[in-house]
């Protein structure tokens, strides 16, 4: 990691209105979350392919997979213990936008996926943060604990970035993907999800007569 104080600094914050929808949907929350998890382990595998003559990378790339894996069970545990079904649902166009952004430019693509990887992983730390002061127990504590992972995982993609690019080249990608996320995350979505954006009115209002 560059250094420990080092952070993403995302165009927008999460708004209340979708915080104060996360704390009547608790179970799609938790729902969503699991699948989040389990995204970002296949994610962290699937980035392995670019360096497999950087086994340090290799090595850590593998160890966010694993760590990305314990979260979703952990979660799964969650669910069982506050008696929640998972119900995983089709996720939202926040990542899928992300992803339909990257440059097919060779020098930009892989750039880009790591940019990627890194803005989803702090738009999650940011969201545990805000949630874990107004989510009831256990969820409270938990969501404590992943905002430090998920802040860690965030830098360790920039590094990985670092190493076969510079910083000016890495930080031009970067911004252009934030400012894309930043649009993603202040838009108004029908759905509720782990990374959907603003809820709209006719979704608050149905929370409102069906929590």
């Amino acid at each position: 990691m560059k250094n420990e104080t080092e952070t993403i600094n995302l165009r927008h914050p999460t708004g209340a209105a979708w915080l104060a929808l996360a704390q009547q949907r608790i179970p799609e929350l938790l729902s969503d979350h699991a699948s989040c998890e389990k995204k970002a382990a296949s994610m962290a595998i699937t980035m392995m392919k670019y360096f497999h003559t950087y086994p340090k990378i290799l090595s850590k790339l593998s160890k966010i997979a694993r760590e990305e894996l314990v979260h979703y069970e952990q979660v799964l545990k969650l669910l069982d213990r506050l008696d929640i079904r998972f119900k995983p649902k089709p996720a939202c166009r926040y990542a899928r936008a992300l992803w339909l952004n990257v440059d097919p430019e060779k020098s930009n693509r892989l750039i880009d996926q790591l940019m990627i990887c890194a803005i989803i992983e702090a738009r999650s730390c940011e969201r545990f943060e805000k949630l874990a002061p107004i989510l009831p127990e256990p969820l409270s504590s938990y969501y404590q604990r992943l905002y430090l992972a998920e802040r860690r995982h965030a830098m360790v993609y920039l590094d990985f970035a670092r190493e076969i690019t510079n910083e000016a080249h890495m930080q031009s990608r970067l911004d252009r993907l934030l400012d894309i996320e930043g649009q993603m995350i202040t838009q108004v979505e029908d759905v509720f999800r782990f990374h959907s954006g603003v809820p709209s009115k006719c979704l608050s209002d149905a929370d409102a007569v069906n929590p």
